[in-house]
């Protein structure tokens, strides 16, 4: 399936803890580089996090040191392992991959603090 599966949001009080789960199986035309980004309402969808085929990751200066993201080889997945959350991270979370140039998006899962 080239669009990727997000898995594992819900509902936390703040301080607590949420993994989420990106499964993108391996194509030849898409790139394994995946980023997390996440949409508030009223907000514009806005990046957290990223990880690259060889395992470079970057974060977003409001996720730093509370969300590590990590990549699992065999499974196929990313997951974004999120600590420490604070009211703010209340949004929807979304798995982005690119195919032949294009962003492909998930449909995302629900996180609410």
């Amino acid at each position: 399936q080239v669009q990727p599966v997000e898995a594992g949001g819900g509902s936390v009080q703040a301080g607590g803890s949420l993994r989420l789960s990106c499964a993108a199986s391996r194509y030849t035309y898409c790139s394994y580089d995946i980023k997390w980004y996440r949409q508030a309402p009223g907000k514009e969808r806005e990046f957290v996090s990223g990880i690259d085929s060889d395992g470079r990751t970057s974060y977003a200066d409001s996720v730093k040191g509370r969300f590590t993201i990590s990549q699992d080889n065999v499974k196929n997945t990313v997951d974004l392992q999120m600590n420490s959350l604070k009211p703010e991270d209340t949004a929807k979370y979304y798995c982005s991959r690119r195919c032949l140039g294009s962003n492909i998006w998930g449909q995302g899962t629900q996180v609410r603090t």
